[in-house]
């Protein structure tokens, strides 16, 4: 049977709407859409680029409490209200994406709160070992 886990962030919107930051399933992690808030203290930048560092830090806590790392990732897509802010961000997505080179997805839509300039969201499979 395949062992189901859940990883919270601490976020308070985790609690609020019902979610998980991650679902570990066997060996495949699910990292929901997360966005550039610094969930220890509910603060966000102003910048899409600070916000798109903070968005894979707080991603790569939850791969690494899943065992995994950004190496292990198959499927990022980006979240986006304004396209134009996608291109600013694309040397911060390279350093961590350049060398796995997962299939990915940018959309243009709306988020939930007018602060949030990009959300990223990630599957990863975990190697053994």
């Amino acid at each position: 049977m395949t062992q189901r886990r859940v990883i919270l962030s601490g976020s308070t919107f985790e609690e609020q709407i019902g979610y998980a930051r991650a679902v570990v399933d066997g060996d495949r992690v699910y990292v929901s859409g997360t966005t550039g808030f610094d969930y220890t203290a509910m603060t966000i930048s102003d910048d899409v680029v600070e916000q798109a560092e903070q968005c894979l830090r707080n991603i790569e806590a939850a791969l690494a409490e899943a065992g995994c790392t950004f190496d292990d990732v198959v499927r990022v897509r980006y979240l986006l209200p304004d396209r134009a802010d996608f291109e600013p961000c694309w040397p911060v997505l390279r350093r961590r994406f350049g060398t796995v080179r997962p299939a990915a997805t940018m959309l243009e839509c709306g988020l939930a709160d007018p602060r949030m300039k990009i959300e990223i969201e990630v599957d990863a499979r975990r190697t053994a070992g």
